[in-house]
């Protein structure tokens, strides 16, 4: 049995995608998961907070190897085997893989080839080589649940990082623009998944990742309160999501429930009084920071408030996907 992959998708920008990924897997090793991190945005976000500055400008620098996953998947462009990853272990039970702005190019050219062409190998072959290296990482730390970060659009790399994924979580904003990408990415969704299933039939399906790309349910993001954003207007985007994500993504249902009260909706979650500035700064998760790192008074507070939370967000993920601890 292969090592479950969720994977966080958007594509819209600035929904708290990355800091969610970033924090669940630090929750979820904390409570007894060992978690891998792929990081697939060219932007290498979720990266740049694991990683310093100095050795990560070591990992980006030729010659490459096996230290990022575009170094690992750039191969394939040879028609060649994907590479094995060299983790970067940032506890016992968390390791990452890291991103790389690199696969910008991968995605630009060697994908948008085979979008034009259509050549049925190809697209088998590149639905591979991502689930190919995630596999080959989790078995080399004994991982339990792999967590994918994605690029902000629905462009073919995050066609193939859906590919090797098993399960897909869907963080929204709240606000119009978040609740109106729903109807996109559903769709998008489907006809990959569609597309991957007939190529399964065509290609050896056990030869390949089974590409279900299940949704488990989506995180709102509460932004920053501004004077121009009253939250009566918030709440009225808010408690609009779950009838859209019903309609959308869970097509056979209808929801007139608000967030607090749908099932599908696994947490709301709040700024935490700027914790995270202090967290970026410490790189480490919000729920970790101590009072030498500037969480004093309200911060400290926070602190605890954001515990609560993500133990309360992991403990849910867990039972959504199965896993044996939960």
């Amino acid at each position: 049995m292969t090592t479950p992959v969720l994977t966080f998708f958007n594509c819209r920008a600035s929904v708290g995608k990355t800091s969610l990924v970033y924090h669940l897997a630090w929750m979820l090793s904390e409570i007894g998961e060992r978690v891998l991190l792929c990081d697939l945005d060219p932007q290498a976000d979720l990266t740049s907070a694991c990683i310093d500055d100095e050795p990560l400008e070591a990992l980006w620098q030729p010659p490459g190897a096996d230290r990022t996953m575009h170094q690992c998947v750039q191969p394939v462009c040879d028609a060649d085997n994907p590479r094995r990853p060299k983790l970067q272990m940032l506890s016992e039970t968390l390791g990452l893989i890291p991103g790389d702005p690199a696969l910008v190019h991968l995605d630009r050219f060697h994908f948008g080839h085979v979008v034009r062409e259509i050549e049925p190998y190809d697209f088998v072959l590149n639905g591979k080589m991502f689930w190919q290296v995630m596999h080959a990482g989790a078995t080399a730390m004994d991982a339990s649940i792999i967590l994918v970060d994605t690029e902000p659009s629905l462009g073919p790399l995050n066609r193939s990082a859906l590919i090797a994924s098993d399960y897909l979580l869907v963080p929204l904003g709240a606000d119009l623009p978040s609740l109106s990408t729903l109807a996109a990415l559903a769709s998008t969704r489907n006809g990959w998944y569609r597309a991957w299933q007939q190529h399964r039939k065509e290609h050896g399906a056990m030869s390949l990742p089974e590409g279900l790309m299940s949704p488990i349910g989506y995180v709102v993001q509460q932004p920053s309160l501004r004077l121009t954003r009253p939250v009566l207007l918030l709440d009225h985007w808010v408690n609009q999501l779950p009838q859209a994500y019903a309609h959308h993504v869970r097509t056979d249902e209808d929801c007139t429930a608000t967030p607090a009260e749908d099932p599908h909706c696994l947490a709301v979650m709040p700024r935490y009084a700027s914790l995270h500035e202090l967290a970026a700064e410490a790189r480490k998760p919000m729920f970790a920071l101590k009072p030498v790192d500037g969480a004093l008074g309200g911060h400290a507070g926070a602190v605890v408030d954001a515990r609560r939370d993500y133990r309360a967000l992991a403990e849910k993920v867990r039972q959504r996907i199965g896993l044996a601890g939960c």
